[in-house]
């Protein structure tokens, strides 16, 4: 139950959001797309949550293996679909012309924010599968949903776009990263609704360069390479 008021208390902020931004530019605006976001949201987190502890987890372990897993294996089936597209969504390997160049001091930033990360906040003691599982989950599952199939369906909602750093930028873009924030950070427990701060900006600010490198290189392969990394770094030094 607590993850249903949660994620309610997320929608309803994200949507007051999008309706804000909207109403900035209205006629570059579809409240269509944006409820299709809102929908996706609410399907990813049930899967995450393998539909909120109705399904048994088959595979097991430390980490949440099975939601990870099966939020992946949807959101690649849902870009399929002709709304979407692979290319659209960044679900492809190939890069924009010139852009790995450009690419590569914001990757190298990416990188360094979660190396000082690492040495200020020194992991626990890992294992084999707490490595495993970072070097592959977050960042896969993680990447191809928000900077993938959510990003391109509030590309459609807010199409309205703004140059800055080589990219345009849309209120999608936006959206996008400070709901990966509250993801992480936001939540219902012990009868009230909770928010860390420190959590939020150390999850919404890479997140920023991630769509940064999405939206320059039409991809999202170093998105999830790098975000792997940041999760990852910490337990392998």
């Amino acid at each position: 139950m607590n993850g249903l008021i949660g994620l309610g208390g997320t929608l309803a902020i994200f949507l007051a959001l999008g309706m804000l931004a909207g109403s900035a530019d209205h006629r570059a605006f579809s409240l269509r797309w944006l409820l299709v976001a809102a929908l996706l949201v609410a399907v990813n987190d049930a899967l995450l949550t393998n539909l909120y502890g109705l399904l048994p987890d088959l595979i097991g372990g430390a980490w949440n293996w099975q939601g990870k897993l099966m939020a992946a294996i949807v959101t690649s089936a849902i870009v399929t679909t002709p709304a979407f597209g692979w290319r659209r969504a960044g679900f492809t390997l190939s890069q924009e012309p010139g852009s790995l160049r450009a690419a590569l001091p914001v990757a190298a930033f990416y990188c360094a924010f979660f190396v000082i990360i690492a040495m200020i906040f020194p992991a626990d003691p890992s294992n084999g599968e707490d490595v495993a599982f970072q070097l592959t989950m977050p960042g896969l599952e993680e990447e191809l949903f928000y900077r993938g199939l959510l990003l391109c369906a509030l590309d459609r909602a807010f199409a309205g776009r703004t140059r800055f750093f080589g990219v345009d930028w849309g209120w999608g873009a936006v959206l996008s990263c400070l709901l990966f924030g509250m993801a992480h950070a936001f939540g219902f427990s012990h009868g009230g609704f909770g928010f860390d701060p420190a959590t939020f900006a150390l999850t919404a600010i890479p997140s920023f360069l991630a769509v940064w490198l999405r939206l320059r290189t039409g991809s999202l392969v170093l998105p999830v390479l790098l975000h792997n990394f940041g999760n990852a770094f910490s337990l392998i030094i």
